[in-house]
């Protein structure tokens, strides 16, 4: 078993008799089909469709939920959340300090919470509270989900700049096109039916170790994404699929700095850069 201490993260709990409903009316994800045991990506998103909060919500308890997300975020989530709660009985309240963990290479068992957006590679499991100490370290954990193409916000992505389809959630459940209304559903659902996605997380990969988080991705000088986070000569980025697509199709090489690198998308997603692109287009 490897295992990662993930002492920037912490927990929000959302319980009551309309806990659920709640959730399935504001967040991006369908929690009335969400297993037990299973940690699901999701989102709050802004009413223009951007993701305000990313998060990974489970069960736990008789309706309960845990939002597993940046420390950071916890006070303004919960804020955003009391105002959207407005008289439905659910409580919002911050976990005490509870160790949170990644863990792989391991057998399932009832202190493991199964990672659904780890669609590739190792099965993935969180793990709440105290368990056995196993050798891993944050780098292993990034090499981990580079190698799976699963993002994460501040790392890969800065919250209220990024739509759910840019980051891959359409395709990990992420966001539910069934469940009908949530905050921002319209923009999503628009993007999703039209097909107008211009972004996507890609996995890249240098001649040499990659330069810092935040380097752009450039193609003739003209910027086509941006690095997110980097384990040595690997790492993710979000593109413009768009002007990656031109620059392949011309020959044009992809550069990280002065590093040069190549991009392509993660495989599990089955998409690929668009045979032709929309020059002009922002």
């Amino acid at each position: 078993m490897t295992c990662v201490a993930l002492t920037d993260r912490a927990l929000v709990r959302i319980a009551g008799n309309d806990a659920e409903t709640l959730l399935q009316d504001v967040i991006s994800c369908d929690v009335k089909g969400l297993a037990e045991g299973v940690a699901r990506l999701g989102a709050l998103l802004t009413p223009q469709g951007k993701v305000m909060f990313e998060f990974l919500v489970s069960r736990e308890g008789e309706n309960g939920f845990l939002f597993d997300m940046d420390a950071g975020e916890v006070k303004p989530f919960m804020q955003r959340m009391t105002m959207y709660r407005l008289r439905a009985k659910a409580d919002i309240a911050a976990v005490e300090p509870r160790a949170i963990a990644a863990c792989w290479d391991c057998s399932p068992d009832d202190t493991l919470i199964a990672d659904e957006r780890f669609r590739a590679g190792p099965a993935v499991f969180r793990r709440y509270g105290p368990g056995p100490e196993a050798a891993g370290s944050m780098d292993d954990y990034a090499r981990l989900r580079i190698e799976a193409g699963v993002a994460e916000a501040g790392m890969d992505y800065s919250p209220s700049e990024a739509f759910p389809h840019d980051v891959l959630m359409d395709l990990n459940h992420g966001v539910s096109m069934d469940k009908g209304c949530f905050v921002g559903q319209e923009v999503v659902s628009r993007m999703q039916h039209r097909g107008t996605a211009r972004r996507r997380i890609a996995q890249v990969v240098g001649v040499e170790p990659l330069p810092v988080t935040g380097t752009s991705l450039t193609a003739n000088q003209r910027a086509v994404g941006q690095l997110g986070t980097v384990a040595g000569a690997r790492g993710l980025a979000l593109v413009r699929i768009d002007r990656v697509a031109k620059a392949l199709a011309d020959g044009v090489p992809l550069m990280a700095g002065e590093v040069a690198v190549t991009a392509t998308l993660p495989s599990w997603t089955g998409l690929d850069f668009p045979a032709t692109e929309a020059e002009g287009q922002s």
